[in-house]
């Protein structure tokens, strides 16, 4: 079942598509998305089970990519460039192996075409234990999770998924459906497929998720990819690293119009 995405706008102009990582919503590329407003049409979507977006008990890429796929369609705004960091890059780059009628460039931003092993589900568990019902301010649900995530920075990304609803505190994240199917977010599906559109690979240079070892599967399955590393920039280089991460994008998406 393709479900109808919740998403932002940002700007004017030839549009472009944009999808957040695992524990992520829309709001994560604000600042880059007002920044490329002057020559795009930005449109942020929530993937499914994050955000302001539908809840499923299915949780894979060809689920995620056909919602992605819909969203295009209902809008009338395809081909049009696609842009994805981490879990939303593998969201891009299926899309653009099953539909490339609906993509004319991918942008997957600190990730490959391949599976990982990932300690991410650690905070799931954190996040599940959590007895929400015992608190009534987001500081203390953060001080709950202090325990088992230390990391400050880590704790702050995971609670702007925390709100408030008729005086309770809830997780807008579907939790369980992303426990069920994380074998199948850090993996990737199998394809003989390829896209022969341009794609961007963004990498950053202290994170691990584009290894050279993973450079083989990105040009068998994208073999007009270019691979640009953001310096100084870890897994969320967006974050990290948004002027370079900026730049490098300004000029893709200006090569390819």
């Amino acid at each position: 079942m393709i479900l109808e995405l919740a998403h932002t706008e940002t700007g004017a102009g030839a549009p472009l598509v944009v999808l957040h990582g695992l524990f992520g919503s829309a709001r994560n590329w604000a600042m880059i998305a007002r920044s490329l407003g002057d020559a795009h049409r930005v449109l942020a979507l929530d993937l499914r089970n994050h955000g302001n977006s539908p809840w499923s008990e299915r949780m894979d890429y060809p689920a995620m990519a056909g919602d992605v796929a819909g969203f295009i369609e209902r809008h009338g705004i395809g081909p049009c460039p696609v842009l994805g960091h981490s879990m939303g890059g593998k969201v891009a780059m299926w899309l653009a192996l099953q539909r490339p009628d609906l993509v004319s460039a991918v942008i997957p931003a600190d990730v490959a075409p391949v599976p990982y092993d990932s300690t991410l589900l650690a905070y799931v568990h954190a996040m599940r234990a959590v007895e929400l019902d015992r608190y009534r301010r987001r500081a203390e649900v953060e001080a709950a999770l202090a325990g088992t995530i230390p990391e400050a920075g880590i704790r702050s990304f995971l609670m702007q998924n925390l709100v408030a609803e008729g005086g309770e505190l809830r997780w807008r994240i579907n939790l369980e459906a992303i426990e069920r199917s994380f074998d199948l977010i850090t993996g990737f599906p199998e394809t003989d497929l390829d896209y022969g559109g341009p794609a961007l690979f963004l990498d950053g240079d202290r994170s691990a998720y584009i290894r050279p070892e993973h450079e083989p599967a990105i040009r068998r399955l994208f073999p007009r990819a270019r691979i640009e590393t953001i310096r100084d920039a870890g897994h969320w280089l967006h974050a990290e690293q948004p002027e370079q991460v900026l730049r490098a994008l300004t000029r893709f998406l200006g090569e390819i119009a």
